[in-house]
């Protein structure tokens, strides 16, 4: 992935092919100006976040028109806000920094995404 960079300043790694996300549907969790929703957050959703969500009107859980549906433990490409929506509910999954867009610090500032890393942390 060129241009762009993770949370550690490195380039891009992808989030998951397994199931295939992104906005892209490339398995990077990159954006573009187009993407309204910024799905730059790779997430290891749990089943506190997926409940969550499913309330908030976005049913991540069941099969549809060639989305599988995510399980606890999945990895997949949140929209920014809707990371920082649950954050403030208590229930933000975790993320993979090095597959996170840094465009993510224009929405959450890095000292409180650190405790919330998968991987190293800056």
């Amino acid at each position: 992935m060129t241009g762009k960079l993770n949370l550690l300043g490195e380039p891009l790694l992808p989030c998951s092919h397994q199931p295939l996300t992104g906005y892209f549907r490339d398995g990077y969790c990159r954006t573009d100006a187009q993407d309204r929703g910024r799905h730059v957050v790779c997430a290891q959703v749990t089943e506190a976040f997926l409940a969550y969500s499913k309330t908030q009107g976005n049913d991540l859980i069941t099969p549809q028109l060639g989305f599988p549906g995510l399980k606890p433990g999945d990895y997949w490409c949140l929209c920014a806000l809707r990371w920082l929506e649950a954050f403030e509910a208590g229930v933000a999954p975790p993320i993979v920094f090095a597959a996170t867009d840094q465009a993510l610090l224009s929405y959450v500032e890095l000292k409180v995404l650190q405790s919330f890393a998968l991987d190293k942390t800056i």
